[in-house]
């Protein structure tokens, strides 16, 4: 079995995260998502591992290289150009689109193939979900997963007969014209004869386009009705309700990392809190190299990235903030996720640094203007 994971978007709902990010390297608990998959395909056996990357592409490249530190092998194929002043264009090609690029250019895809997106935590009983692809001898299976009927318009979701055999999609249906619950999970399984109903050198949906063309075509293609996490970070909300969940150890198999030095508390190397005043709730991650002034107040579930600075009086509540954050003196986060220049509540209004009347956070790494003030 070979995988492909499907890396090239530009995740512009995941915004500002993506502005410096490709998708697939959002972290969670301080690792890529992309990693958790990589170990996941490499749990079942999959050792040969394609992705097609386009924005932004070095850093999953520079990040995941050949695949050798997970036990697997791992290629890439580029979807855009250089112009003619040098500048790499990222020009996506469509999640099938890409594939049929891959095959075109070396035939990687001449064995049944789990094609999953970039951007989820997945614990798919993937040996199960083949079994029941290779007994109904489909030549594709899409993974579905039941949502609450209130939150079909979130989703592309599956039209099937009651042998799973899919009849139609309906993409993100309002909730009185949905004929179904069950989403696509993003997570497929293709057999060699799908890429060849991809037309050449053209941009196509697997899910919008390739899909349709099966059900209309009436080709072996069912949905598997399957009960498993499935955490798709489709947003910045969803990312952020993904971290509290994780913290709050909702999720299983992710554990948060470095040592417990307190309840409901964890930290990093050579973290140095100072306690005169403080109140730290938990669940509370402070990553290595981190400086707690006095005073301060964390309530969790929050995640305070590597190199960060808490500054006397501050408080930060049930927030994500990502490395070489500085939260000034007397200043107030709540539910927000700090990036940079950019911090964004959970609504997914996005507020810029440089634009903000009043100046909450900074760089770590710049010197302060004033000196943090001492309750000693």
């Amino acid at each position: 079995m070979k995988a492909m994971i499907l890396a090239a978007g530009k995740g512009t709902r995941v915004r500002p995260l993506t502005y410096d990010l490709p998708k697939p390297m959002i972290p969670i608990l301080g690792k890529p998502v992309m990693a958790y998959l990589v170990e996941y395909l490499a749990s079942y056996g999959v050792r040969e591992i394609m992705v097609n990357v386009s924005y932004l592409h070095h850093k999953i490249e520079e990040y995941f290289g050949d695949g050798s530190q997970y036990g697997v092998q791992i290629g890439y194929s580029f979807e855009g150009y250089t112009n003619e002043r040098g500048e790499v264009v990222a020009e996506p090609l469509g999640s099938a689109g890409g594939m049929k690029k891959i095959q075109q250019f070396g035939h990687f895809f001449d064995d049944t193939t789990i094609v999953i997106c970039g951007d989820a935590l997945i614990d798919l009983d993937l040996a199960s979900a083949l079994f029941e692809h290779k007994n109904k001898g489909a030549m594709a299976s899409v993974i579905t997963k039941e949502v609450p009927w209130d939150k079909v318009n979130n989703y592309g979701v599956v039209v099937m007969d009651q042998d799973g055999r899919v009849q139609s999609f309906q993409e993100k249906p309002e909730q009185h014209e949905a004929l179904s619950n069950f989403a696509s999970t993003g997570i497929y399984i293709f057999e060699p004869e799908v890429i060849d109903l991809i037309p050449a050198d053209t941009m196509f949906d697997i899910g919008s386009e390739l899909f349709p063309l099966m059900a209309k075509k009436n080709l072996p293609f069912y949905a598997q009705q399957r009960f498993f996490n499935w955490t798709d970070i489709g947003t910045v909300t969803d990312f952020w309700s993904v971290l509290q969940s994780v913290l709050q150890g909702h999720v299983a198999q992710l554990d948060i990392p470095g040592k417990q030095i307190a309840d409901g508390l964890w930290a990093g190397l050579n973290t140095s809190i100072d306690w005169h005043g403080t109140t730290i709730e938990g669940p509370v991650y402070i990553g290595s190299g981190c400086r707690i002034d006095a005073g301060c107040k964390i309530v969790g579930p929050t995640w305070i990235g590597n190199g960060s600075h808490i500054c006397s009086g501050a408080q930060v509540e049930r927030s994500v903030l990502f490395e070489y954050t500085r939260v000034l003196g007397d200043a107030r986060l709540e539910e927000v996720i700090v990036f940079k220049e950019y911090s964004v509540n959970r609504g997914g209004e996005m507020r810029r640094l440089s634009e903000a009347r009043v100046q909450d956070w900074g760089d770590a790494r710049d010197r302060l203007l004033e000196p943090v003030t001492s309750l000693e």
